[in-house]
């Protein structure tokens, strides 16, 4: 169990190792390491101090959390400070956060806590890699036998020759059952991603995870931000008043720094409201339904089901896959957001968005293994309208994760165009900016929408696309909206902490003159971490071109 302490100050460094003395961990600690030399070390837990305030230091932990040989290593940052600067820390990337000064005890727990909460994806992670070898062994072993036997003209040899070809036959009638059972396996493994399948979702399902969204909405940073602060402000009005209402001058300078950044906070809300108002209603739900053929028969992969027709689950409760018999199509639901930026009807949205098996790890092993995956449906939802806009794959850029997508038929109506802003000043760090999308999808709608409505459209619609039309019928497919700060510019990103999750891939970022900056196109998945978009500019060679 081997902990990295990394860029830690010497009090800092003091109070760790006494908190982790007779733990039993092999510790290291190093300062100023890049990605390549945090790797090497093969830690399993990287503890690491920073300034919340400083988003530039997420840069390192941007890079681990990107890289699939590092993604694993569990981040638990130090900060000094409150929930404000905990809450700040955890949107930087970090896996786990504590103040300090902090308890000994305490700290040692949440270090085991992580080396607990990697362990299952390290064994599924190891496990994954064991069926892909198994798969490659057989793979290798059935072109080896394939390819024939080189006959000698030795007399001695043919025996050996009939010995191995009664061998040969065993062994590729082994081999080949062991192929198909490894490819089974390798489905099998992956095949929670079947419980998306439009056949198959529960209503339980999808109200629980409605429910997980609107905790999540509420719990969002400009809320905490913003209610700690006025917290704080109520805090030290008491104190003034109680000093009789003049107070010290510590007192009256917090009280003022605390109010700035309140009003700070307030008139990056009216730029959003104004933002909203401008260009919310142009601003799409992009639903993308994704099947797989196998690639050796040309068969599309189905639902494995029994004789009434429900999906047939293994031991671990995941759904089975299946090339014959009677079950639905493997359909994976994917939402995403897009933007209108040309009179034609054309969308910017993200490369994953528009190809969702792009770069996509989890269905990597289904691909990898002979599944091959293309998209059956694009459906485009605009707030205030009634029913979705059919579109298809426009454009792809090969350098960048951004595409275009092409509206069939007209635009929506009184839709108004976002403005792109590539210059190369529009973007500085530190300045406010806003981003539009649809975290969590239609869970995030249907969290929005209350807990009755939800019960409602869910129980009564037996599949996705009727849930999402539903809503469009309902007017309930409106955008979020959340508040940030630019944290870095980089060549090809920018790092901002403006909070979003899935579905809000191919969001519009706009800066404080409200143009359109940046492209949605990353999170730290699973971690919290500070958003990536991808500078605008990139999309200009698929805007200004013509297919």
């Amino acid at each position: 169990m081997r902990l990295l302490l990394l860029n830690l100050s010497p009090q800092t460094s003091e109070s760790v190792n006494a908190a982790l003395g007779g733990q039993g961990f092999d510790v290291l600690q190093q300062h100023t390491l890049d990605v390549e030399q945090v790797e090497a070390l093969q830690a399993e837990v990287l503890v690491t101090e920073a300034s919340p305030a400083d988003l530039t230091c997420c840069g390192l932990i941007v890079q681990l959390k990107a890289r699939e040989t590092t993604k694993s290593i569990r981040i638990l940052m130090l900060v000094q400070g409150g929930a404000l600067e905990r809450a700040r820390a955890l949107d930087l990337g970090a896996d786990e956060v504590m103040s300090s000064p902090f308890e000994p005890v305490e700290f040692a727990a949440r270090i085991r806590a992580q080396l607990r909460d990697r362990a299952p994806a390290e064994e599924l992670r190891a496990k994954l890699k064991e069926v892909e070898q198994r798969e490659h062994l057989a793979e290798i072993a059935v072109d080896s036998l394939s390819g024939g036997v080189v006959t000698r003209k030795r007399a001695w040899v043919l025996p050996a020759i009939l010995a191995l070809c009664v061998l040969t036959v065993a062994a590729t009638f082994i081999t080949s059952f062991s192929y198909r059972k490894t490819r089974k396996e390798t489905l099998q493994l992956k095949s929670e991603i079947a419980r998306l399948n439009s056949g198959i979702l529960q209503q339980g399902d999808l109200l629980r995870r409605a429910e997980q969204a609107r905790l999540a909405l509420n719990a969002s940073p400009d809320n905490a931000a913003r209610a700690t602060l006025q917290a704080q402000s109520d805090e030290l009005k008491k104190k003034m008043a109680a000093s009789g209402g003049s107070g010290d001058t510590d007192l009256r300078r917090q009280l003022a720094e605390t109010q700035d950044r309140l009003n700070r906070i307030e008139s990056d809300g009216k730029v959003a409201e104004t933002i909203v108002k401008n260009y919310g209603s142009s601003v799409c739900l992009l639903h993308v339904v994704v099947e797989f053929l196998d690639r050796g028969s040309g068969r599309p992969i189905l639902i494995a089901v029994d004789q009434l027709g429900k999906p047939l689950l293994d031991d671990k409760g995941n759904v089975q896959l299946d090339l014959d018999g009677n079950g639905p199509h493997l359909q994976l639901d994917v939402f995403g957001t897009g933007f209108l930026v040309r009179k034609d009807g054309r969308l910017l949205t993200n490369h994953h968005v528009a190809e969702p098996w792009w770069g996509n790890e989890e269905l990597k092993p289904l691909i990898e293994n002979g599944a091959k995956p293309y998209a059956l449906s694009y459906m485009a939802y605009f707030p205030g309208k009634s029913q979705g806009f059919s579109a298809k794959l426009d454009r792809i850029s090969p350098q960048a994760d951004v595409a275009t997508l092409q509206l069939d038929g007209a635009m929506p109506p009184k839709a108004t165009l976002l403005d792109l802003d590539d210059r190369n000043d529009a973007s500085v760090a530190g300045e406010s900016v806003v981003l539009i999308g649809y975290p969590t999808g239609i869970e995030g709608i249907l969290a929005r929408a209350g807990p009755d409505a939800a019960r409602q459209i869910a129980g009564t619609a037996s599949n996705v696309p009727q849930i999402v039309s539903r809503l469009a019928q309902q007017n309930l497919i409106r955008p979020t909206t959340t508040q940030g700060h630019i944290g870095d510019v980089l060549k090809d990103k920018i790092v901002y902490d403006a909070a979003t999750t899935s579905g809000g891939s191919g969001g519009p970022l706009f800066n404080h003159r409200g143009k359109v900056i940046g492209v949605n196109f990353a999170i730290l998945s699973g971690f919290g971490g500070s958003n990536l978009a991808v500078p605008v500019r990139y999309a200009n060679e698929l805007l200004t071109n013509s297919k």
